[in-house]
């Protein structure tokens, strides 16, 4: 796919009103909410045009696909965010290149990222992966062992535990949209009466990001509306 910039740079600031629009309408501070652009499967022409247009934070799910483009836009000053599922021997890369993971869902996975994250860099930022709905098959801790899976990536060296993560099965229905953030800010606030400090709720995409943003999402996840629809092949 080639990308029209001006389109690209349109498409940011659209989304970055909507987003502005969204903290008004539901009495968050103004940019209380960050954007992280997900550019898995985007060009790096494309994520450099954002660049060039003010984004500084990218989400990636394929680790050689973003591997590839960390380093060919080394000297933007990008913060990278891995979002997608993590295979337990992709880990040491990901400790490696990026600055924010937000999927991480069990402890094997947290351990590892510790024990590989390289000597001289700051802690690696963790958001722990909330299966919210308890849907079968899909990715995430469940709300019942995340207490203790809290508690134990918290005691990690090399990590810093920010907060949670969650993907819900989408709905049209903005009442139904809200329910699975409203869970994972509930729990966010279990934890930190537990004693963790948590600071960050990654949730919302771009068909719910005024959801995510009226219960309290800190980041939202935004692919389509900025880049177009995606094409796999």
């Amino acid at each position: 796919m080639t990308y029209n910039n001006d389109n690209l740079t349109t498409r940011l600031a659209a989304v970055r009103d909507r987003l502005r629009k969204a903290e008004r309408r539901f009495g968050r501070e103004e940019d209380a909410v960050a954007l992280v652009a997900v550019s898995k499967t985007r060009p790096a022409e494309a994520i450099r045009a954002c660049a060039e247009a003010g984004q500084r934070l990218f989400g990636e799910s394929y680790l050689q696909e973003a591997t590839d483009k960390v380093a060919a836009l080394s000297g933007l000053n990008l913060q990278w965010h891995f979002i997608g599922p993590i295979q337990s021997n992709k880990t040491r890369p990901i400790a490696e290149h990026f600055q924010w993971v937000h999927s991480v869902d069990r402890f094997k996975i947290a351990r590892r990222l510790s024990e590989q994250r390289p000597e001289g860099l700051p802690p690696l930022n963790i958001c722990l992966q909330v299966n919210v709905g308890g849907e079968t098959g899909k990715s995430g801790a469940g709300l019942d062992e995340l207490p203790n899976l809290a508690q134990e990536v918290a005691a990690l060296p090399n990590l810093h535990l920010r907060g949670l993560m969650c993907i819900p099965a989408p709905t049209e229905n903005f009442e139904k949209q809200r329910e699975p953030f409203h869970r994972l800010h509930e729990a966010k606030a279990a934890l930190q009466r537990d004693g963790l400090d948590l600071d960050t709720l990654s949730m919302g995409m771009s068909h719910d990001l005024e959801a995510a943003v009226a219960e309290g999402a800190t980041m939202v996840r935004i692919g389509t509306a900025i880049f177009g629809p995606r094409n796999y092949r």
